[in-house]
């Protein structure tokens, strides 16, 4: 067999198997979990809000902010579900949440999971098993489709399997469905099932692992001004009260919603229009 030949095999064995990923040293605050390769990438700027920014979601911020704690400290915690209304801050929570904590303990770290990488996440855990921190996985608009067997991977970080979850590792998703497959297709399972009560048992009991289940609803008109009220204040934007109430009805009435995100889009549209930078505070 040539050398050409014999490279190309050892090509792609390397791509099949590729090298062992190097310990990180954790340095950073945050991470985004990276597959072929593996690799865990630092995030030096996270694009976050301040937690006091968020308005209209005391308890669900109160919950997540004392299981955090516990968690940074050693202590017992659950994982969390942050389910509901599009634009109403749940990523942001998750984030603002890490960043408050964190001053208070600067070995808690987060590493961003996508879905589709959820196949590798007992890699994953391995390599933060070992690792002098504690760390909050989060995974940003988790959901499952009919056929999508991803969520299987899942339980490797809500139950553990034989070795358990890693006593360091706490899981934090969030999703527009309570229970991460659309209504639909668990009633469609359901109705065509030869035993019903045990066709979705399995998908559907996945939210049920999450210890935390934290509701996001839409927001009032007034809870809609408070945010933007915040936002306004924290960018030190001049603009007197009746004027800012006006606009920003008006442009929730083009959006034809009211959510914590359309808040932040006017506020940005308000910024630029008054020639202020949103260096210090993002949406």
């Amino acid at each position: 067999m040539s050398d050409e030949a014999l490279a190309r095999i050892a090509a792609a064995l390397e791509r099949l198997s590729p090298p062992p990923l190097d310990a990180p040293d954790f340095s950073s605050a945050a991470y985004v979990w990276h597959v072929s390769p593996d690799r865990l990438t630092p995030v030096e700027t996270v694009n976050r809000v301040d937690l006091d920014l968020l308005v209209g979601i005391d308890r669900s911020r109160d919950t997540l902010l004392q299981n955090s704690r516990q968690f940074a400290a050693g202590l017992p915690a659950n994982n969390a579900l942050l389910w509901g209304a599009r634009g109403m801050g749940k990523s942001s929570l998750v984030k603002a949440v890490h960043a408050a904590v964190q001053v208070e303990h600067p070995r808690l770290k987060i590493v961003e999971v996508q879905r589709e990488d959820l196949p590798s996440i007992s890699r994953l855990l391995g390599h933060l098993r070992a690792a002098d921190a504690r760390f909050i996985l989060f995974c940003d608009d988790l959901s499952f489709s009919h056929d999508d067997e991803h969520y299987k991977s899942l339980k490797a970080v809500l139950d553990g399997g034989i070795e358990g979850r890693p006593e360091n590792v706490v899981f934090y998703a969030t999703s527009n469905r309570r229970h991460l497959m659309p209504r639909d297709m668990i009633e469609n399972e359901r109705s065509s099932a030869i035993s019903p009560s045990e066709a979705t048992e399995e998908k559907v009991s996945l939210s049920d692992r999450f210890g935390l289940w934290l509701g996001f609803h839409p927001c009032s008109q007034d809870e809609y001004l408070a945010m933007i009220e915040g936002y306004v204040e924290a960018l030190g934007l001049a603009v007197d009260a009746a004027t800012l109430r006006a606009e920003a009805i008006e442009w929730q009435a083009t959006r034809g919603a009211r959510s914590g995100r359309v808040a932040w889009q006017y506020v940005t549209d308000l910024a630029g229009r008054r020639g202020v930078s949103l260096a210090g505070v993002s949406g």
